[in-house]
C-alpha cells in the first residue's frame, strides 16, 4: 500500500478559465492586452467592451490550462455583450461596435440598442 505523499506539489493548481483579449494597434502590431488575473473573466471582458476599454479589438480567445484547451470565444462575447445591451438599454461603446458587428448580425445589434432593423 502505497503512502500519501506528505510533501505538496510545486506547481500549483489553478482550475480558471482566462480571457484575454486580441487588440490591433494598427501599424504598431497586435498584441494580447495585459490584464490583471482578477479581470480574465468573460464578465470582465464583456464590461470592458462595453464600456471601450479596448482599441481594436480582433478577437477572445479563452483557456484552462488544468483542463487542456482553449479555443476563440469571440461570438460568444460579442452575443454577451448584445445580449447586455439589450437588457440594460446601455449603449456599445463606439470602439467595440466593429468587433461585435463582425460575429453578429447587425439588425440583431440594433434590435438589441432599441432600433429598427
Amino acid at each position: 500500500m502505497p503512502f500519501p505523499n506528505p510533501t505538496p506539489g510545486l506547481v500549483p493548481h489553478f482550475d480558471v478559465t482566462v480571457h484575454i483579449v486580441l487588440d490591433d494597434y494598427g501599424k504598431a502590431g497586435r498584441v494580447y492586452r495585459e490584464t490583471a488575473e482578477e479581470d480574465t473573466t468573460v464578465g470582465s471582458v464583456v464590461d470592458d467592451l462595453l464600456t471601450g476599454q479596448f482599441n481594436n479589438q480582433v478577437r477572445v480567445v479563452a483557456f484552462n490550462t488544468s483542463e487542456g484547451w482553449s479555443r476563440d470565444v469571440s461570438e460568444d462575447v460579442a452575443r454577451e455583450v448584445v445580449r447586455r445591451v439589450a437588457e440594460s438599454s446601455r449603449p456599445l461603446a463606439a470602439s467595440s461596435r466593429k468587433f461585435v458587428e463582425t460575429y453578429v448580425d447587425e439588425a440583431e445589434l440594433s434590435r438589441a440598442e432599441g432600433g429598427v432593423a
